[in-house]
């Protein structure tokens, strides 16, 4: 079972388990793009994932709290503080890619997923936190 990336770059398949707390192997590492992001479909929740040029890789809701939009992905990835971000494309809010804490509003959030990469496979699971 691997997951769904809705970027023609990566895997068309559906991660998906009926345990929620189960991790999932969403695609290969080296299809995600540095400092970019890619949208998953994992247990049939739309996810945003980055890859940052540091070597972490991120995964947070794809659904943008402000509008409804599922355009998280294609936000722009930066630094606020030293935290890793990424921008809304659609009315600038920047969201924590750790915790998915909008930081121009910390009443709201997009969610976020543990991430783990093996063997070069990154896996992801909804994070309890």
């Amino acid at each position: 079972r691997r997951g769904q990336i809705m970027s023609s770059a990566l895997t068309d398949q559906q991660a998906t388990s009926a345990d929620p707390d189960a991790w999932l192997p969403v695609c290969n590492l080296d299809r995600l793009w540095l400092d970019r992001g890619a949208a998953a479909l994992v247990n049939q929740e739309q996810v945003a994932i980055f890859r940052l040029s540091g070597g972490e890789v991120c995964a947070v809701g794809h659904r943008d709290p402000f509008t409804g939009a599922n355009v998280i992905a294609r936000g722009l990835v930066g630094s606020r503080a030293g935290t890793p971000i990424v921008i809304s494309p659609l009315h600038k809010q920047a969201f924590d890619l750790r915790t998915g804490v909008c930081l121009d509003d910390p009443e709201v959030g997009l969610g976020h997923w543990d991430v783990k990469v093996e063997d070069e496979v990154v896996w992801l699971r909804r994070s309890a936190a």
